[in-house]
């Protein structure tokens, strides 16, 4: 399966302020759960390739929900790149970079957002052309006052922050110039997926959306 239409890497960040990790263990969950974050307003959702049904979920979403702007996670080589561009997703995500990879990217059909957690990091990526990394692990490597450093020499880098984002932290991130959105797991708990509250999962996405307007 291939696209019908192409994503730039800046309508990706630019789609929605919150970018929802999803890691999802059951198929039958993938368009209930996409439908619940679509009505809440966050139509940009990453599904990792952490479970043997993710390439299906992909699949099934890119097909029932052509309006959903559905990505991959945890893309780590150009074979997992192929083979979530073959299964419909709109672009990649990657916790890190290597050289395979960047180049991958580079020759690929779908936006490519490689993860950097250093200054070293960031310079191999923009050498390498890409303008939007992934910031991960956030929290863990110095959270806001890391990727202020971090991004000081390269005004012209953009970010999505990923790892240890919730709503007591997010708008700190988004209230900087060079994030327009992070990624997050908090609006869709593992348990409300398990036991179907797709309600309180439309809840949770239109809070944090609702949120993010305020530091717009």
């Amino acid at each position: 399966m291939s696209n019908n239409w192409q994503h730039t890497v800046e309508e990706v960040f630019a789609t929605s302020p919150i970018v929802p990790v999803l890691v999802i263990h059951d198929l039958a969950h993938a368009v209930p759960l996409a439908k619940a974050l679509i009505a809440g307003g966050i139509s940009v959702l990453e599904v990792t390739l952490r479970t043997p049904v993710a390439l299906d979920v992909i699949k099934l979403i890119a097909t029932e929900l052509p309006e959903a702007m559905i990505g991959a996670g945890t893309v780590t080589n150009a074979e997992q790149l192929q083979a979530v561009t073959d299964a419909g997703a709109k672009f990649a995500i990657s916790p890190g970079m290597t050289a395979d990879l960047l180049k991958a990217g580079q020759a690929g059909t779908i936006p490519l957002i490689p993860g950097i957690s250093s200054t070293s990091d960031l310079m191999k990526g923009k050498d390498a052309g890409y303008t939007h990394l992934k910031f991960f692990p956030a929290e863990a490597v110095g959270g806001v006052k890391a990727i202020k450093s971090i991004s000081g020499p390269f005004p012209d880098m953009v970010f999505c922050p990923t790892g240890g984002i919730s709503p007591s932290n997010y708008l700190t991130y988004l209230a900087l110039p060079n994030i327009p959105c992070v990624g997050g797991s908090w609006v869709a708990p593992d348990d409300m997926v398990q036991n179907g509250d797709w309600d309180g999962i439309t809840r949770l996405a239109r809070e944090a959306v609702a949120g993010a307007a305020t530091v717009a």
